[in-house]
């Protein structure tokens, strides 16, 4: 299969961001082109205007003429580079919201495979290459283009000698052009990379700023982020090297012709074959060839930058997302309680690791509360991930209400659910905004109906803004329990017919755990609920426990039952009774 050239790609590409905006984009190179051919006509005025002072006659009214035409051509030249500037910031703002669109909507595992922080730069630096590449790289190419070719046009009506020499000056200079133009795609590619590396790097060590801190590891952060910005220099440094040589050519041509032609034109003045006039004339055009032939250069390198942005953004965009799947089936987000069944599910999260989950199956009625148990690596979060979708199995069924997940809505699917992820995230923004993140419609008092049941009054109380106050960056200013119990509050607003906690009063003390553990207990009377545990106190409230152990169902059963029957989870108690107080069930002690 043929493979496409790249800069055709380029071209195909930047047309699809520019395509909205044609009209605009249209009407702001003719302006532009008008404006050109309107300088074109000086030269020929100045010829006139040297003729006439030759002949002893007026000169009034053709440098009237000048000035006018000197002051239209101003005016239509700005407003036409007015509406490619203007188009050019909503081809930067299209291509932004195509890539945000695309970031929220791609798969976890394309997620996962690509650095935060890249991802912002391809955002942010990336996007902003296009604005050059869709004014200078497209219009201001074509309609520099259509200048160069009417300039040589009037040289050539002029003289097609001092043409001639004109031309194979330029075609050996255009040659040392050609050289630079494919090298300043590649560096500048090199460049932005290194750019999205040095976001990565600062996004993790943003991410860990405390573990930095403690750890001391600030000079060495340093010493790494500092490697990653003396690549982009260097890179950077590449770029404007070929830069400078293009511009320095393209500018070094008209210079050397311009020598050349006062050469050869004097020649022809001294022997009669072309008047003064005609030569002063020809150098104007000459001159008048700078700014075409420079803004042509700088078209060709602000193309080549916008085609290495373009490769990076179009690589985020051919992500696989979840919007291209076509639902087959309907699971209603509003109702009661909901059944939950794996049929032999099996699951790795790369081809090259061991599974994950080894045929896992389990039937689960609708109301009630199962708990996941086992040691860590078990797969227990996994099932949650499947269940939400951020993965499908490798092979084997995951249903709710008997419909396989994979052939519902994703929006009806995940309507349905409530779920309290293992590190409770708490989003930056006021304590009303995190607790009506799942569900924006609820009110104020469904909201206080919820921080009651989480026991999170005592929060709202001393707040000095009450809901209205900020968190902070990831709830720096709550407690880790404060944060489970806003989660596990975002959770209940969204009153789902499935409620997952994943290790949801990990961080809690013994009374607040105490009493959101009898708030899940009146919870599981009305829906379903699914927690992750590793307290033994949360487990033996529970219906029904599953107990795993590397990736396969090892037992179900109550708390009695796998006591008396299963040897791992007897040792799991086992390990917990041996540090908890007979007299005192309410303290928390993990079982792994």
């Amino acid at each position: 299969m043929q493979t496409e050239n790249p800069t055709t790609a380029s071209w195909k590409a930047l047309a699809g961001y520019a395509r909205p905006y044609w009209r605009t984009l249209l009407a702001g190179g003719f302006l532009i082109t008008v404006g050109g051919f309107v300088g074109l006509a000086q030269p020929l005025i100045a010829k006139r205007i040297v003729d006439a002072l030759g002949n002893d006659e007026t000169i009034r009214d053709p440098i009237l003429l000048l000035i006018g035409l000197i002051v239209a051509g101003a005016i239509i030249s700005a407003f036409g580079s007015y509406l490619l500037e203007r188009t050019a910031e909503s081809v930067v703002r299209g291509a932004r919201m195509r890539l945000l669109d695309k970031v929220l909507w791609l798969r976890l595992p394309a997620m996962e495979r690509t650095q935060p922080g890249d991802l912002m730069s391809r955002v942010s630096s990336d996007t902003t290459l296009l604005r050059q590449a869709a004014t200078y790289g497209v219009v201001q190419g074509l309609t520099q283009s259509v200048m160069l070719i009417g300039i040589v046009v009037m040289m050539a009506y002029l003289d097609l000698v001092l043409l001639g020499v004109t031309l194979g000056v330029l075609l050996v200079m255009g040659g040392i052009v050609a050289l630079a133009v494919p090298r300043i795609q590649r560096a500048t590619k090199a460049a932005q990379e290194s750019v999205g590396a040095i976001g990565a790097e600062l996004e993790r060590v943003l991410g860990a700023f405390r573990t930095v801190k403690a750890s001391g590891a600030e000079e060495r952060e340093q010493a790494e982020m500092a490697t990653a910005t003396h690549q982009a220099w260097a890179h950077g440094v590449e770029v404007a090297k070929w830069q400078a040589i293009a511009g320095t050519a393209a500018w070094g041509s008209v210079q050397i012709a311009f020598l050349v032609v006062l050469g050869v034109g004097g020649a022809r003045v001294a022997n009669g074959s072309i008047p003064v006039s005609t030569l002063v004339a020809f150098l104007l055009y000459l001159f008048y060839l700078v700014g075409p032939i420079g803004q042509l250069v700088e078209a060709i390198v602000q193309f080549q930058r916008g085609s290495a942005a373009m490769s990076r953004i179009d690589e985020v965009l051919s992500l696989e997302d979840e919007r291209v799947e076509t639902a087959q089936s309907v699971i209603e987000p509003a109702g009661g309680p909901v059944s939950v069944a794996f049929e032999d599910v099996w699951f790795r999260y790369r081809p090259e690791l061991e599974p994950v989950l080894r045929g896992v199956s389990f039937s689960l009625p609708p109301r009630g509360m199962t708990a996941l148990v086992g040691p860590s690596g078990a797969g227990k979060t996994t099932i949650f991930s499947l269940i939400e979708r951020f993965y499908v199995p490798e092979s084997g069924i995951v249903r709710l209400d008997g419909e396989d997940v994979e052939a519902a809505p994703l929006p009806q699917l995940r309507g349905m659910i409530g779920y309290v992820e293992q590190d409770a995230p708490v989003m930056a923004g006021t304590l009303r905004d995190n607790l009506r993140f799942a569900a924006p419609g609820v009110s104020d008092t469904e909201i206080v109906e919820a921080m009651e049941r989480t026991r999170l009054t005592a929060l709202l109380a001393r707040l000095p803004d009450g809901l209205d106050t900020s968190v902070g960056h990831r709830g720096f200013t709550l407690s880790g329990g404060e944060r489970q119990r806003i989660a596990i509050a975002r959770a209940l607003l969204r009153r789902p017919r499935l409620l997952l906690l994943d290790e949801a009063t990990s961080q809690l003390d013994a009374l607040n755990e105490l009493a959101l553990r009898e708030t899940i207990a009146d919870l599981a009377t009305e829906t379903t609920v699914l927690v992750v545990a590793h307290r033994l106190s949360t487990v033996t409230l529970a219906d029904r426990i599953i107990v795993l152990e590397a990736g396969e169902v090892r037992a179900i059963g109550t708390h009695d039952e796998l006591v008396d029957l299963d040897e791992l989870y007897r040792e799991l108690a086992a390990t917990q009774l041996l540090t908890e107080r007979v007299d005192s069930p309410v303290e928390p002690v993990a079982i792994s």
